[in-house]
């Protein structure tokens, strides 16, 4: 008769560097949910493990999220210059943007303006 006891079932299951790989490979192969879902499990157990961290930011659906796994990261390890430097670099793009935005905004109402003052002027002429 064989018996089957909750070790032997534990024994079978991958332990967290195993856990860690599957999920990088399935990432790699652009399984993303199977991928976040087994580095969740890593995390569970190791909640500053900085490749699982780094990995569920490389998954990540929005910029959002991209930036808290980033700096869950950065919590983790200070000198993590990967995450420092792609929140840097976030940080950059979102000012570009807004700058970009009060750019075009304002060439908008010189434009306004310009017209404006055209109108006036011809309107006084005739």
């Amino acid at each position: 008769m064989v018996s089957f006891k909750a070790q032997d079932s534990e024994a079978n299951q991958p332990n967290r560097e195993e856990l860690l790989q599957l999920a990088i490979a399935a990432a790699k192969n652009g399984q993303k949910e199977g991928a976040r879902v087994m580095f969740r499990q890593v995390l569970a157990e190791d909640k500053k493990n900085e490749r699982a961290l780094m990995w569920m930011a490389k998954l990540a659906g929005s910029k959002k999220e991209r930036q808290q796994w980033l700096q869950r990261a950065l919590n983790a390890n200070p000198d993590n210059s990967t995450a420092r430097d792609a929140l840097a670099k976030m940080a950059y793009t979102e000012k570009a943007s807004q700058n970009r935005m009060l750019l075009t905004l304002g060439v908008v109402l010189a434009i306004i303006i310009v017209l404006a003052l055209a109108a006036f002027l011809l309107i006084t002429l005739l």
